[in-house]
């Protein structure tokens, strides 16, 4: 086997579809006589190869051993979508779990994986970006996220989650869990490009100093002044520095928290802070509208933000921000420690 493995793959550019299906006929038939290693090592050869001989895929996507299926369930684009709906109905737990795995998952997949698959295939879909849902397939995950932190999580970051699906998340999760979803980072979509990875979307920003803002803002607030109409002029003028400092004194967080807020992959939290310092949904729009360095939301995450915005009462949103300043803070200390604690040297006893 390995001979012929090896001969293939060297010559797959240049070889016919005859040669093809005679390097397949041979491979096939040995897939039920070779020990499982070798096989571990022939799908993991084969599943990223787009000529790949079509019936030993098909065999070894097939083969009862998860180890040896896996690579070709994950990766293979010679499976059809046929010979995956027979493996989801038919196989392992393992089995489902390689196939939740692929770069793209449609709904038919997708729906009969959440009815032949456990709690761990629901978590693989969950956080697989390239996995499409039916609003029967999203509904089914929403409920069971009730009952599963992590799964909540997952989709609470989910860029394709529907406006009325992430309302009910939203109310079914407990409140800890729905503070550590909303104030994290998730991918950012961006009009007509493709999907940019959370952190990576973010632009270097530079240190800022807020004490001008923050004077400023404490004088209109002394006065009476701070309302919203002055907070929608900051963002419409572009004036990010009192429009953090604003958000910050109305929400009673520090600005350091606050700030984070304004990077594309932080929009959710962002809206929390707007519910938790009493602005409109106008003067909330026009805030994330404006962000400076971030792409165009797209019409699919504005249904998004509304649904954070309608859904949290005045409370849960000044509890969730909290809860959100002290994790980012939290982390800010631990970073900033980390150089210093690298740099002592320990003293001898």
């Amino acid at each position: 086997m390995e001979e012929v493995t090896d001969l293939f793959l060297s010559s797959v550019d240049r070889l016919s579809e005859s040669q093809i299906g005679a390097v397949d006929g041979v491979l096939a038939q040995l897939v039920g006589r070779v020990e499982a290693a070798t096989l571990q090592q022939l799908s993991e050869a084969l599943c990223a190869i787009e000529q790949a001989p079509r019936q030993t895929i098909r065999n070894l996507a097939f083969h009862d051993n998860a180890l040896v299926a896996g690579h070709v369930l994950r990766h293979s684009v010679c499976l059809s979508e046929k010979d995956l709906l027979e493996i989801i109905q038919t196989r392992s737990q393992q089995h489902l779990l390689a196939i939740s795995d692929r770069k793209t998952l449609n709904e038919a997949l997708t729906d009969a994986l959440m009815r032949f698959g456990d709690v761990n295939v629901s978590n693989a879909l969950a956080r697989n970006a390239g996995a499409r849902f039916s609003e029967c397939g999203y509904a089914t995950l929403v409920g069971r996220a009730e009952k599963d932190e992590h799964l909540a999580e997952k989709l609470g970051v989910r860029l394709d989650i529907p406006g009325n699906l992430l309302r009910e998340l939203l109310d079914k999760v407990a409140d800890v869990v729905r503070a550590r979803f909303l104030t994290a980072s998730r991918p950012v979509a961006r009009k007509g490009s493709a999907t940019a990875t959370a952190g990576q979307a973010a632009s270097a920003r530079k240190a800022i100093d807020y004490t001008k803002a923050q004077n400023e803002v404490v004088a209109l607030n002394r006065t009476g002044k701070l309302n919203d109409s002055i907070v929608n002029r900051f963002a419409v003028r572009g004036e990010y520095t009192h429009v953090v400092a604003a958000l910050a004194l109305k929400a009673d967080v520090k600005v350091e928290a606050i700030e984070p807020m304004l990077e594309p992959d932080r929009v959710y939290g962002l809206i929390v802070a707007c519910k938790a310092a009493r602005l409109s949904w106008s003067t909330t729009t026009m805030i994330v509208r404006n962000r400076p360095n971030c792409p165009p939301s797209t019409d699919r995450e504005l249904e998004q933000c509304v649904a954070v915005y309608e859904t949290l009462l005045l409370s849960v949103a000044q509890w969730t921000i909290r809860f959100g300043s002290d994790r980012i803070l939290g982390k800010s200390s631990e970073a900033a420690a980390a150089p210093a604690a690298k740099g002592k040297v320990k003293q001898p006893a």
